[in-house]
């Protein structure tokens, strides 16, 4: 697998606790957007860790095409 999958068309808006560490599906193929479930075994892709420094809502990548992993940066917009 060379590319991930899109897993969606849109951020993922999650409310975060300050303190703990969130694992971002990079492949686009967990059951659990837009959090890993082991899915990517065998694929080349690894979960990104995430660790929130402050409570509240944070927008994760759907489409797996941000360069600013794992938070969207708005490339779902491209075609």
């Amino acid at each position: 697998m060379d590319k991930p999958n899109r897993a969606a068309d849109t951020p993922f808006g999650v409310e975060v606790e300050a303190g703990k560490a969130y694992f971002w599906c990079a492949c686009g193929l967990s059951a659990s957007q837009p959090f890993c479930d082991g899915s990517h075994k065998n694929t080349g892709f690894a979960p990104v860790r995430y660790d929130a420094s402050a409570a509240g809502k944070v927008f994760f990548c759907g489409c797996k095409a941000t360069g600013n992993q794992p938070l969207c940066d708005g490339s779902h917009k491209q075609p």
